[in-house]
C-alpha cells in the first residue's frame, strides 16, 4: 500500500529540498517521488540531503504539470494553510494518514505540496479533493518542505501500521475515480452548462469553481460519475433535438 502513495512537490526552487523530502519518505517507507515543473535540478547538494535516500531523488518522475502528476489517482490531498480565501474540504493529518491508507489499497493516492515561498495556487488547490493542515504553533507557525513532508508521512505510517496489527479484516473500499476521469466528467458538465445557458460562456469560472468543489465534497464514485456522465449526454442529446 505505501507504494501507492505519491509525494507531488510542485515547483521546487531549491535542490536541497529535494533531497531532505526523500530522505523523509524512505524514514516512513514511502518511495514515490514526482516532481511538477522543479525549477532547480537533483544534483550534488540534493544527494548530499538526501543522506541514504538518493535512490528515491534519482528515480523520482519529472512531470510538467499537476494534473499530469495525479492523473492516475482515486485520491488527491493538498498541503495548505487554513487562511485561504478558497474554501474547500479540510483533513486533520490524522485523518489524512488514515483515509490514504483505506483509499491507498485499491489505487495511487497523492499527497501534494506546494513552492517553498508560495505554495500551491488556487487553480492546483482545486486539483484536490481535499486539503490538509498541520496544526502548527499559530505564533510560529513556520515549516519548511522536508518537515511538512515528513509530519504528514509520518502520520501515513502511523496509520499503516494500526492497520496492520489490526485484528479485524479491512472492509471493502468503495472504488473512487481516477483525477483525470474526474476532470473529463468537469469537461463535460462545463460544456453542458454553457450549452443549456445555465452559466454564461465567457465566465464559466465562478459557477464551475463552486461545482467542482461540490462534487469533490461529494466524492462520487466510479460508477456514479458513469451515471452523471450519462445524465449529461442524454441533456445534450435531448438539447440537439
Amino acid at each position: 500500500m505505501l507504494h501507492n502513495v505519491k509525494v507531488v512537490l510542485v515547483g521546487t526552487s531549491h535542490s536541497g529540498n529535494i533531497g531532505s523530502a526523500a530522505r523523509a519518505m524512505k524514514v516512513m517507507g514511502l518511495t514515490n517521488l514526482v516532481l511538477v515543473d522543479p525549477q532547480c535540478r537533483v544534483d550534488e547538494q540534493t544527494l548530499a540531503l538526501a543522506a541514504g535516500a538518493a535512490d528515491i531523488a534519482e528515480n523520482a518522475k519529472i512531470v510538467s504539470t499537476l494534473s499530469e502528476a495525479v492523473e492516475d489517482c482515486a485520491l488527491v490531498v493538498g498541503s495548505s494553510a487554513r487562511s485561504r480565501t478558497l474554501e474547500w474540504p479540510m483533513l486533520e493529518p490524522r485523518e489524512c494518514g488514515k483515509k490514504f491508507v483505506e483509499e491507498g489499497e485499491n489505487a495511487p493516492v497523492a499527497l501534494v505540496f506546494g513552492r517553498e515561498r508560495t505554495g500551491l495556487t488556487n487553480e492546483e488547490l482545486q486539483t484536490c479533493h481535499y486539503h490538509v493542515c498541520i496544526p502548527a504553533n499559530p505564533e510560529y507557525s513556520s515549516l519548511n518542505l522536508a518537515m511538512a513532508v515528513q509530519t504528514l508521512s509520518y502520520e501515513v505510517r502511523m496509520a499503516y501500521l494500526d492497520r496492520e496489527e489490526s485484528q479485524y479484516e479491512p472492509q471493502e473500499q468503495a472504488e473512487y475515480p481516477r483525477h483525470k476521469e474526474l476532470e473529463m466528467f468537469f469537461t463535460h458538465l462545463e460544456k453542458v452548462t454553457v450549452k443549456t445557458q445555465f452559466i454564461s460562456e465567457e465566465q464559466p469560472g465562478k459557477v464551475m469553481n463552486k461545482l467542482r468543489r461540490l462534487f469533490n465534497r461529494a466524492r462520487p464514485e466510479a460508477q456514479e460519475l458513469n451515471i452523471l456522465r450519462g445524465v449529461l449526454t442524454a441533456i445534450e442529446k435531448s438539447i440537439s433535438k
